[in-house]
């Protein structure tokens, strides 16, 4: 079943390259068909098989011979990869729970690349997740009789959300307002797991961020001035939330010499 996720993730994957070169450019996902951006021939179905198409092809167009970017397959490979691991971390759950961390992975995947180009995060996906997570999230809390967990979703939207509106009032040329709408989002879906989850997912956030920005000007490849997209580790940091977050709150109660029960 995992392998069968995998999959169906390297076809979204496929998708999400589409959502990613147009949603910055405010054109529609749907049409027109995908093309070639040099010589516009269309890209018939036998040559959007995820990843094996680029391999026949040898990353070139069919028509033009014109480079195809690795960064295609690349995506496909990673969404089919990510879906896997998921789909393994969930499994067990309401399909609606699974479907729910399904839709944010892909969210992930997209909103961080189109931050690393564009340095935005655009409405056209973040605001429509609120939506989405509320549903699949409220459902699955219906299913199981779960209501405390949609109850502290709901809180952590608004926390996450009012803690990154505050740090752009404070300092506006460090965070942008998409950082801030997209925060009520990771808050929605962290806070449904448990507020540990929150925690580590938000805080570890801005110790990879900051370690990062660390290393570019230790490396003078930026300076104190720059900007840096924040977007990815929001997104990586609540991914460790999600993964580790247990692990990470045994160790640091360990330290203290306190005991933590799940």
């Amino acid at each position: 079943m995992v392998i069968l996720i995998g999959f169906f993730g390297c076809l979204i994957g496929s998708f999400l390259n589409v959502v990613i070169y147009r949603t910055p450019l405010k054109r529609s996902i749907v049409s027109p068909p995908s093309a070639c951006m040099d010589c516009g021939l269309r890209i018939k179905g036998y040559d959007n098989i995820p990843v094996l198409s680029w391999l026949i092809l040898r990353g070139k167009c069919r028509g033009c011979k014109a480079a195809i970017s690795m960064r295609y397959p690349v995506v496909e490979l990673s969404t089919g990869i990510v879906f896997g691991i998921v789909f393994w971390k969930f499994h067990g759950s309401a399909n609606s729970l699974i479907l729910a961390f399904l839709y944010l992975a892909a969210v992930s995947i997209a909103l961080a690349l189109i931050d690393l180009d564009t340095h935005t995060l655009p409405n056209r996906i973040v605001i429509p997740s609120y939506f989405v997570g509320a549903i699949l999230l409220g459902t699955t809390a219906l299913m199981n009789g779960n209501y405390p967990s949609i109850l502290r979703a709901l809180a952590g939207m608004c926390v996450l959300g009012l803690f990154y509106f505050a740090l752009a009032l404070i300092y506006p040329g460090g965070m942008g307002m998409g950082d801030v709408k997209f925060a009520g989002v990771l808050g929605l879906f962290l806070g449904y797991l448990g507020w540990d989850v929150l925690l580590v997912g938000a805080f570890s956030a801005f110790v990879l961020g900051g370690l990062f920005a660390l290393a570019l000007i230790v490396f003078r490849r930026a300076n104190r001035t720059s900007g840096i997209p924040f977007g990815p580790w929001m997104l990586t940091g609540a991914w460790v939330g999600v993964f580790f977050s247990t692990s990470i709150v045994q160790q640091y109660f360990t330290i203290f010499g306190l005991n933590y029960r799940v």
